[in-house]
Order: C-alpha cells, then sequence, then structure tokens
C-alpha cells in the first residue's frame, strides 16, 4: 500500500515512478488483451473443431475408413484444445483481476461453456448437511426455523472395491454311522478358480473391448493394492476364452445360416520369432434390420495367419446366398457356379466405388469425378429413405426410383470413359465400376441387399483401435482367441448388451449350464431375460 509518507520528495525519482507504474499497467492491459484474444480464437477453433465432428458424424456413406481415423483425431485435438481453452481462461481472468487491482477497467472473456447434462438418477447419493447458523445474520436471535433447502450435486469417483469369496463347505459327520456329509465343491467359471466371472468380464473387456494391453491392466491392478501379474492374467484370458467358446460357435451358426452377410477384413502384425509379420482378421456380418428382418443381428471373427482365399473356404464352408465384400481377388473361388453346397453370390459395395472418384475429386478437382459422386449420392439418399422397410418394398422404391438414375450414371459414366486416355486416374475410377456393373446393379432387384459393405467395416474398426494400442498379436493362437473374443464383444454391442455384464453373467452360469440350452445365453436372448430380472 502506497502512503504519502512513502513517496520520495525528489521530482526526478516521482517521475520515474509514475513512468514505471504507467509502464506495469499498459504491460498488464497488453498481456490481458492477448490472453483475451487467445482465448477468443481457441473458442472459435473448438467450435469450429465441433462442427466438422457432428458433420463427419452425421455422414452415413462415403469412405468409411477414412472418415473413422479423421474423427478419431479430431476428438483427440478436441479435448486437448478444451484443457487449452480452459487454461487459456483461468489466465486471463487471473490478468483481469491483477488489471483491476491496479484500477484498470478490463473485462475478461467469457467462453461459452458446454451444455452441463443431468448427473444419473440411478446413482447412489450421498447427502453432506452442511452445519446451519444457530443466530440470525441480522438480529442475532436464536428462534431460526427451516423453510427449505439449495441442494448442490457433485460428481465424485469412489475407488473400486476388492474383496475375496470364500467358498465354505461344511463337513458334517453322522452319530448313527460315523459317514461324512460335506456339500459338492461349486463350479468356477474356469479350472483355475481364483478369478470370479465378474474380475474376468472385466479383463476380457478392457482387452478386447477398450483396448488395453495386459501390461497396463496389471498396473492399473497394483495401484489398487491387489498384485496380478501379466502372466496371472493372461492365464486368466486363455482359460476364459476356451470356456466361452461354445458360444462362439452358436454365433457362428447364426451367421451362417443368414439371407444374405456382410465380409471384410483387415491386416494385423504379428510377432514372430523376433520379427513382426502380418495376419488377418476378416468378420461376416448378419445384419437383417435393413429390410426389417426379425433375426438379431451378430459379427462372426476369424483369424488367418495370411490373407490367402482358401481360408474363405473354411469359414464360408456351410454358406451359399449374397454376400456383400469388396472385390478382393480371393473370394472368386467362392463366386463359382460348381461350388458346394451352392455358390456365393457377389455383391458390390457402392462406398468403394464412389471412394475412387472421391479420391481425384478431393486431389484434382475433375469435373467427371464431382458429377460421378453427385449422382451416386443421389442413389444413397434414396437409401436412406427405405432403410429399415420390408424387402419388398424397398426393391419397389429402387425399380422406380433408383433404376432410372443408375441406367443415367451407366450411360454417364460410358461416355465419359470414351473420352479419356485409360492411363488418366478418371478412367481408371470409371473402370473399376463398368467391369463390375452387374454386381454393383444387384442391390436394385433384391431388398435384402445393400448399397454398401459398411456393415462389415464398422465391426473392423474395434480390431483397427487394438491394433493401435497394443501394436501385434503375440502369435497366431492369440490371434485366433482375439478373434473369438471380438466375436463375442461385437454381438453384444450390436444387439445394443453391455458387453461386460452380459460375459459375467454367462462367465457364472456356463460350467453348469445344458449344452443343449446353450442359445438361451446369447446376447439377445439373455437382453429379454435380464431386463425383467432388474426390473
Amino acid at each position: 500500500m502506497i502512503t504519502a509518507d512513502s513517496l520520495p520528495d525528489d521530482v526526478a525519482t516521482l517521475k520515474a515512478l509514475v513512468l514505471a507504474g504507467q509502464a506495469a499497467q499498459l504491460a498488464a492491459e497488453a498481456k490481458a488483451r492477448n490472453l483475451e484474444a487467445e482465448v477468443r480464437a481457441r473458442t472459435l477453433l473448438i467450435e469450429q473443431m465441433k462442427f466438422t465432428i457432428a458433420k463427419l458424424k452425421h455422414e452415413q456413406y462415403g469412405p468409411s475408413s477414412e472418415r473413422a481415423s479423421v474423427l478419431e483425431q479430431l476428438e483427440l485435438e478436441l479435448a486437448d484444445l478444451e484443457e487449452d481453452a480452459s487454461e487459456a481462461e483461468a489466465d486471463a481472468q487471473l490478468s483481469a483481476e491483477r488489471a483491476k487491482a491496479a484500477k484498470m477497467d478490463v473485462q475478461p472473456f467469457e467462453r461459452r461453456r458446454p451444455a452441463r447434462r443431468p448427473l444419473p438418477e440411478d446413482l447412489l447419493r450421498e447427502r453432506v448437511v452442511h452445519p446451519a447458523p444457530t443466530n440470525c445474520s441480522c438480529c442475532g436471535g436464536d428462534r431460526l426455523r427451516k423453510i427449505g433447502e439449495d441442494v448442490t450435486e457433485t460428481l465424485e469417483l469412489v475407488p473400486r472395491q476388492w474383496k475375496v469369496i470364500q467358498h465354505v463347505r461344511e463337513k458334517f459327520s453322522c452319530r448313527a454311522c460315523e459317514a461324512i456329509t460335506q456339500p459338492p465343491a461349486p463350479f468356477h467359471p474356469t479350472s483355475r478358480g481364483r478369478a470370479g466371472p465378474r474380475l474376468l468380464a472385466h479383463i476380457l473387456f478392457a482387452k478386447y473391448g477398450l483396448h488395453l494391453p495386459l501390461n497396463r491392466q496389471s498396473t492399473t491392478y497394483a495401484h489398487d493394492g491387489v498384485a496380478l501379474d501379466v502372466s496371472t492374467l493372461a492365464d486368466w484370458v486363455g482359460a476364459a476364452a476356451a470356456t466361452l467358446m461354445p458360444l462362439v460357435e452358436a454365433i457362428k451358426a447364426h451367421v451362417l445360416a443368414a439371407e444374405r452377410i456382410h465380409a471384410d477384413d483387415t491386416t494385423v502384425p504379428v510377432l514372430a520369432k523376433g520379427k513382426t509379420r502380418t495376419g488377418c482378421v476378416w468378420t461376416y456380418v448378419r445384419d437383417d434390420r435393413p429390410f426389417a428382418g426379425h433375426a438379431p443381428p451378430d459379427a462372426l471373427f476369424f483369424y488367418s495367419p495370411d490373407r490367402t482365399g482358401a481360408h474363405l473356404e473354411t469359414h464360408l464352408a456351410g454358406y451359399a446366398g449374397p454376400m456383400q465384400a469388396d472385390a478382393y481377388a480371393g473370394f472368386n473361388r467362392l463366386y463359382e457356379a460348381a461350388r458346394k453346397p451352392g455358390p456365393i453370390i457377389e455383391v458390390g459395395c457402392w462406398a468403394h466405388a464412389r471412394r475412387k472418384f472421391f479420391e481425384i475429386a478431393r486431389l484434382k478437382k475433375a469435373p467427371i469425378a464431382i458429377e460421378a459422386i453427385a449422382k451416386i449420392d443421389a442413389l444413397f439418399a434414396i437409401e436412406r429413405e427405405i432403410n429399415g422397410l420390408p424387402a419388398h418394398e424397398r426393391k419397389a422404391a429402387r425399380h422406380a426410383r433408383s433404376r432410372p438414375l443408375v441406367d443415367e450414371l451407366h450411360a454417364f459414366l460410358h461416355e465419359r470413359r470414351a473420352k479419356l486416355s485409360g492411363k488418366s486416374e478418371t478412367a481408371k475410377a470409371i473402370d473399376y465400376s463398368l467391369k463390375r456393373w452387374q454386381v454393383f446393379t444387384r442391390f436394385i432387384d433384391d431388398g435384402r441387399l445393400c448399397m454398401t459393405n459398411n456393415a462389415a467395416e464398422r465391426e473392423l474398426r474395434a480390431v483397427a483401435v487394438g491394433r493401435k494400442n497394443w501394436t501385434f498379436a503375440g502369435s497366431d493362437e492369440g490371434g485366433r482367441r482375439a478373434a473369438a473374443i471380438y466375436t463375442l464383444i461385437q454381438t453384444a454391442k450390436l444387439n445394443d448388451v453391455d458387453p461386460q455384464a452380459w460375459l459375467a453373467e454367462v462367465l457364472a452360469r456356463l460350467p453348469d449350464h445344458p449344452a443343449s440350452r446353450i442359445a438361451d445365453l446369447l446376447p439377445w436372448s439373455w437382453k429379454h431375460t435380464a431386463i425383467p430380472a432388474a426390473a
């Protein structure tokens, strides 16, 4: 605090003090303006990024794998930006307070905060009643009566609780014959009974659903005070996967009984003798919801040490019918007429055809590619309108509305192709579609078919995310185990079932569940029995 007595009498010194004060004020004001400008810039960038993310999430067609990777990166950047914006806003407010203390009128910039969602009603509530005053703050009287209360809720995290379940089997001796009686030993989810079903489900879902490798899980459990070696966790994962295989086989039978399926694959690095080679994960998806089918959706995963077509013949040995897939040559033997039990009918993916033109339009702004995309998008717009209708209604709508557009697109591509060099990128994109035109247009005459193979590509995203986290599979057997657990988790998600809760219930019931009634434990059956029980 500056007083008159503390000020120097020398005029030059007073001038220096005034100038130094003015300089400090100008510096504080400039810093406040810079911080405010920074907060404004970050806020604008956040709003732009939110718009981009929302736009990507609402797009249903296009290069889905490319869009997924861009979307993941944008969401990560958005989280960082929002953290930076909060920090910058706090700095601006502190700077404004310091400037105000220096008798400067600088108003801090108020960043628009995200709307708060109400806290879930089913969470446990703990009331903390703060001591009320015993005397009136106005008159000092002690005759106070309660007229109401204000409640402010904050969300808190309580560390998870670990416990040991002791299964006690009492022994009794008969006084008449001295025979010893004891209840039988309880069934355990695995032969190594130290892990309960909820713990096993948590470990499986954390690894394959949340993509947390076992070494990270082991570190997390150690922080909770429970030492579980990676080797122990790996042992439990392997035993649990073997226990769950009957469910995987049941889902496989359900997928291969479909009227039509989606198929796709992705590569996975596999560690082998100190070096990394490339394996492959395949998925086959049954989803009848687009044509109002009543069968529950599910996804079947397989692993193979390479990408040869021989694996496909093994995977689909019992299936015959339409299959939506990309133009991979390994599928060709499946399409042969003499195949047993019957040929698989190839159905093209328009998203792949559109992607060829999209890349050219984005990089070279080619008019032909831009116009082709517009014509394909008109077909997608019709598909969005008829999605979920019965097959016969979808077929009728396509005959009336889609067929003329397809014929127009076919003529347009033929006409433009005749004027292009065979070496141009646009010509290659056109050839990709025209050479497979019969395959691409099969959807018009069959209401069960979709225009794209997005159903399979969506399921493979889980594999792609996991691949980024743990880099490679430990072995071929580890790849096959991962495919089995992916089958269970992704099928549960397709049926709007919590995978971890379902796996815990299944692991608890499987040891003494009749093999003839394994279908009762599948996600769609469990969903209908679990909800009434919870209610």
